[in-house]
């Protein structure tokens, strides 16, 4: 029997309902050893014991235990997924393989949802409404943001969007800003990433219309309070400069020969 990084990961994978991170399967590698060391341990106390060791068991097993490597890096089992993701996607299984922000996990393939919800008797899905998604992008490109952040950039009430993103668990309160009023700040959530397939913020692409400076300038100029336009400002003679002018042309008018 010869140890299978692949099926050992796609055995994992199955077993459990949670992400499988990479630390959860360096931590199984780990505890085999431990395990199975011991129980090398203890067979061979036995035998000592009793004089009749087994040595082809023991043997055997150690063969075994020399095949699954003490330690298995980050690389050695990203590589493996990635090659079971591409197994499943090129035999058109009915599952798929994702990775999110905390770990690997088998997901229903696209083509195959419908069943599994008709089994499980629920409701097809709710697609977010355009003034959730713009509220959504708005959230994860600028958190953590408030209310009035959120509407000074859409320029409507986000009342009902942050609502009903706050229910089905894309953003949450992640505190309260440092501003008049101590308002609520948003920021998006694990689920967030799993809804996009991402496994962090950094994974987001880049957007010219929702870059973090460009909305940081947005917001400043438009929840700044509107200066006071001047005469000048739109080519009239302010008041002092007026006053003067027309001093000057009555003192002028005095000393005419006219008068």
């Amino acid at each position: 029997m010869e140890f299978d990084l692949k099926k050992t990961l796609l055995a994992l994978l199955h077993s459990t309902n949670e992400p499988l991170s990479i630390k959860d399967v360096q931590a199984v590698i780990t505890r085999y050893h431990e395990q199975a060391e011991q129980l090398l341990a203890e067979q061979e106390e036995e035998g000592e014991k009793s004089g009749s060791a087994d040595e082809d068991g023991q043997g055997i097993m150690r063969d075994l235990l020399d095949q699954v490597p003490s330690l298995l890096t980050s690389a050695q089992i990203r590589d493996a997924m990635g090659e079971i993701a591409e197994e499943l996607a090129g035999s058109e299984a009915v599952y798929r393989l994702q990775e999110g922000p905390n770990g690997y996990r088998l997901a229903v393939s696209p083509r195959y949802a419908d069943w599994v919800r008709l089994l499980r008797d629920e409701p097809r899905p709710q697609r977010l409404s355009p003034a959730a998604m713009e509220t959504l992008s708005i959230v994860a490109y600028r958190q953590p943001v408030t209310r009035a952040e959120i509407e000074a950039i859409r320029g409507v009430s986000a009342d009902s969007a942050l609502n009903k993103l706050l229910e089905r668990e894309l953003v949450y309160v992640v505190g309260r800003a440092d501003l008049p009023g101590r308002p609520l700040q948003y920021g998006t959530t694990d689920v967030f990433l799993e809804y996009c397939g991402i496994r962090s913020l950094e994974e987001l692409p880049a957007s010219d219309v929702l870059s973090p400076n460009q909305i940081t300038e947005w917001i400043r100029t438009a929840t700044m309070p509107e200066e006071e336009i001047s005469d000048k400002d739109v080519g009239l003679v302010e008041e002092q400069e007026f006053d003067s002018q027309l001093m000057a042309a009555a003192e002028e008018y005095d000393e005419s020969p006219q008068n």
